[in-house]
């Protein structure tokens, strides 16, 4: 019953999203007054990914049969609680699809840059199947009444939230992004995709690859002629003002870096980097390389390459947006998490 609901919506959301006059079309269009960084092209981008990567019926199909049965036929149904993030449209989805599919309720606190978007997917949910209706809650102010929790946010956010809900179970995820291994060998097919790869959603998701893990060196031109199909980005007003900002720092202290007009190209140790900028690091040999990858692995939540390492988050490049059911954030299991909770 409930594969067939999420079944539906993923049917409904492609068109939902572009119909003005549907909620969901209407919050898509509004959402960038809310958060500038919601653009309808990403808003799109986030549903469709939604509707044709998960809400199929055989990918959830195939998903839910990995796990015991018991995991989905709770005795008594759990109220989770789930503080989601706002940093890309849509990103708490995941969640929200677990906890129900789980068979608990769910109490959401929206980021408030959420812009509507996730209200209107969860009213048209109900809409399909109203069974739902007593399991969705969205809390405006501080989020209470809840038996578990799951909460995504910055570093300095989880320290409040491993204090907050200290008497919780809870599952706790903070800030990661992808890295890029290259070889040096990479076409040029690879290097646009890994230019989409760095640049969905402005660089916002935590899978999108902040950091480039290249041979000592690496002649990055072509990588950046990959990259200029982006250079549109340039005309978006924070955008390009994150971008000014961090190369005007860069110029006055004199810095390294490379220059492609719209980005930053950075020699940093960092696997973290602010909008318009990518981090880069060479090493001497691919053991370095993975030795660096698994030394930091708590900050990584991909790895987009097409060296053959050994890496549960390794994915081929062009593909760092587009999860798996199974590719869940930071390599907590939420439905295990969910199934356990008694």
């Amino acid at each position: 019953k409930r594969i067939n609901a999420f079944s539906k919506l993923g049917q409904q959301l492609p068109n939902a999203v572009r119909d003005p006059s549907h909620p969901l079309g209407h919050a898509a269009a509004n959402a960038q007054h809310v958060n500038p960084w919601f653009t309808p092209e990403n808003v799109l981008n986030a549903v469709d990914a939604i509707a044709y990567e998960w809400l199929q019926p055989i990918e959830l199909e195939s998903w839910i049969k990995a796990y015991p049965e018991k995991y989905f036929t709770p005795p008594t149904a759990k109220t989770v609680g789930v503080v989601m993030a706002g940093n890309i449209p849509l990103v708490g989805f995941h969640d929200f699809l677990c906890v129900l599919m789980a068979g608990h309720k769910i109490n959401i606190k929206l980021s408030s840059k959420d812009g509507d978007l996730m209200g209107s997917v969860a009213k048209m949910l109900v809409a399909i199947e109203p069974a739902f209706a007593d399991c969705i809650q969205i809390t405006e102010g501080p989020i209470r009444d809840f038996d578990a929790v799951i909460a995504t946010g910055s570093d300095s956010s989880v320290r409040y939230f491993d204090f907050y809900f200290r008497n919780y179970p809870s599952l706790i995820r903070g800030h990661r992004n992808g890295v890029a291994l290259l070889s040096g060998n990479e076409t040029d097919d690879e290097l646009a995709l890994l230019a989409d790869d760095i640049f969905t959603y402005f660089g916002l998701g935590c899978r999108n690859v902040s950091k480039l893990i290249v041979p000592e060196g690496y002649n990055f031109n072509r990588l950046i002629g990959s990259m200029s199909r982006w250079k549109h980005l340039i005309n978006h007003h924070r955008y390009a003002n994150n971008y000014e900002y961090n190369r005007t720092i860069l110029l006055m202290n004199q810095s390294p870096h490379l220059d492609a007009g719209f980005v930053l190209v950075v020699p940093n140790e960092n696997i973290d980097a602010p909008v318009a900028m990518v981090n880069y690091q060479e090493y001497s040999g691919i053991n370095s390389a993975i030795d660096y990858i698994n030394v930091n692995d708590s900050k990584i939540q991909c790895v987009v390459t097409k060296t053959n390492i050994d890496h549960s988050r390794r994915v081929i490049f062009g593909d760092s947006q587009k999860p798996k059911l199974n590719d869940y954030s930071d390599g907590i299991d939420t439905i295990e998490f969910l199934g356990t909770l008694g």
